[in-house]
C-alpha cells in the first residue's frame, strides 16, 4: 500500500504464524513438566523418606551430646523428682562407693548364670581340656559321622547345601546365659551413628548372634560412665547378654543395612564375662546465674517448681568454669534458688548438677540370625533399624 503502510493480510498472516509458534512452545513446555514430574514421582518412589528423616534425627541428637554431653532439660510441667526418680548424686563419680548395687538388678539377672571367680574357671577349664585322653579328641585328618538329633526344622529349612556346615563343642558351662564385656573399636573410615541399645550383629568367636548392646567407657574403676553414641576415636566396652565365652575372643560387629546386607563397622575382643560391672549413665541438669553476689548467686531455669529444688537440695552443684557449691533455699515458686559457691561467678557461666543412675542391657540375644545378602560398601546408606526375629 501506498504511503508507507504494510499490507494488513501479511500482519495477519505473521500474527497467526506467532501465535502457532507460542502453543507449540507451552505444549513443549507441558510436555517437559509432565516428564519431571513422572521422573520425581518414580525418584520419590525409589528413596525411603521416612528412613532419611531418621538418620537425620539421629545425626541431630548425636551432635547435640557431643557439643553438650549428656545434658537433658526438664519439661516446665513435669515434676522433676517424678522423671528423675531413679537418679542419685555422687561426690565424685571417681572415688564415691556405688552404695547397695545388687538392689537395682532387673528379673533378668534371676534367670543368668554368675560365675565367681571367672578366671580360676576359665584356667581350669582349660588344664582338665589338654589332659583329656585321646579318643575324645578330633585331630586332623581324621573322618567322624556326626549323628545329630533334636534339630529345629526352621534351621534345615534355611540351610543352603552350598555353603560347609561349622560344628563346633563347648566347654563346660558355655551354654549359660550371662553378660559379656567386649571391648570395640571403630573400623575403619566409618562415619555410622551407633547409638546404645540399637540392634547390631556380633561374631563372636566361633558364635554368631544380634544383640541391642550398651557402650561404656573403658576404664580401671569400679564403676563406667556409660556412653550414649559410640564415637569413632575411642574404644568402648560393649555389654550384651550372651552365652559364657572365654576371653580372649576375636569379636566383629556388624550394622544390617536396608538391603539385607551387612556393614562391618567395629572390631575387638572378649574384655569379661562379668554381671556384676558396674554401668552409670549420668544425666546433667544445667542452670544459669541470674543474680550474681561475691560468693553467691540465683539459679534459674534448672527447676521449675518449689518442690524439686528442695527434693534435689542435697546434690552437689558445679559451673564450667570449676567452681562448687550447693543450694541454699527456694526462691519463690517458679524455680529459681539461692546458691552459695567456692568463688565468684561469670554472668557467661554455667551452673551444673550431675546425676547417675546404673543401667543393664536389654535382653536381646538372639542366636538365629539370617545370612547377609552380600558384603556392604562404605558409601551406601544404611538403615538404623533392623528387625530381630524372635
Amino acid at each position: 500500500m501506498e504511503g508507507g503502510y504494510d499490507d494488513p493480510m501479511k500482519a495477519v498472516s505473521e500474527s497467526s504464524s506467532g501465535d502457532e509458534k507460542d502453543a507449540e512452545d507451552v505444549d513443549d513446555g507441558e510436555k517437559q513438566t509432565d516428564t519431571m514430574s513422572v521422573a520425581a514421582s518414580e525418584y520419590d518412589q525409589k528413596v525411603h523418606f521416612a528412613a532419611d528423616e531418621d538418620e537425620m534425627k539421629r545425626f541431630k541428637e548425636a551432635r547435640l551430646d557431643q557439643m553438650f554431653p549428656d545434658e537433658i532439660e526438664i519439661p516446665s510441667n513435669e515434676p522433676a523428682k517424678v522423671l528423675l526418680q531413679d537418679y542419685r548424686g555422687l561426690a565424685s563419680f571417681r572415688t564415691s562407693p556405688w552404695l547397695h548395687a545388687d538392689e537395682d538388678c532387673p528379673v533378668e539377672y534371676e534367670r543368668i548364670a554368675i560365675v565367681p571367680n571367672f578366671n580360676s574357671v576359665r584356667k581350669a577349664l582349660l588344664k582338665s581340656l589338654k589332659k583329656s585322653d585321646d579318643h575324645k579328641e578330633c585331630h586332623p585328618g581324621r573322618y567322624l559321622t556326626l549323628h545329630i538329633d533334636k534339630v529345629p526344622s526352621d534351621i534345615m529349612n534355611e540351610y543352603n547345601h552350598r555353603h560347609p556346615l561349622v560344628i563346633f563343642g563347648l566347654l563346660k558351662g558355655e551354654h549359660y546365659l550371662t553378660v559379656v564385656n567386649m571391648i570395640l573399636q571403630r573400623f575403619g573410615d566409618c562415619e555410622d551413628v551407633i547409638e546404645s541399645d540399637e540392634p547390631m550383629i556380633f561374631h563372636v568367636g566361633y558364635r554368631r548372634f544380634s544383640a541391642s548392646p550398651i557402650y561404656s567407657q573403658h576404664t580401671n574403676g569400679d564403676k563406667h560412665k556409660m556412653e550414649r553414641f559410640f564415637w569413632k576415636d575411642n574404644p568402648v566396652v560393649a555389654t550384651v547378654y550372651a552365652p559364657i565365652i572365654f576371653p580372649p575372643a576375636s569379636v566383629l560387629m556388624f550394622k544390617q543395612l536396608r538391603n539385607g546386607k551387612e556393614k562391618l563397622v567395629a572390631t575387638g575382643r572378649v574384655l569379661s564375662v562379668d554381671p556384676n560391672r558396674i554401668i552409670i549413665e549420668r544425666a546433667v541438669l544445667s542452670g544459669h546465674p541470674f543474680k550474681i553476689n561475691k560468693k553467691s548467686a540465683v539459679v534459674r531455669y534448672m527447676f521449675f517448681n518449689r518442690d524439686d529444688i528442695l527434693w534435689f537440695k542435697p546434690v552437689e552443684l558445679r559451673t564450667k568454669s570449676g567452681r562448687r557449691g550447693s543450694i541454699l533455699e527456694p526462691l519463690g515458686t517458679r524455680g529459681h534458688m539461692k546458691c552459695s559457691f567456692n568463688g565468684s561467678l561469670d554472668a557467661s557461666d554455667v551452673v551444673l548438677m550431675n546425676l547417675y543412675k546404673r543401667v543393664f542391657p536389654k535382653l536381646t540375644y538372639n542366636a538365629r540370625v539370617p545370612l547377609p545378602c552380600a558384603s556392604a560398601s562404605y558409601t551406601e546408606t544404611v538403615d538404623s533399624d533392623m528387625e530381630i526375629f524372635d
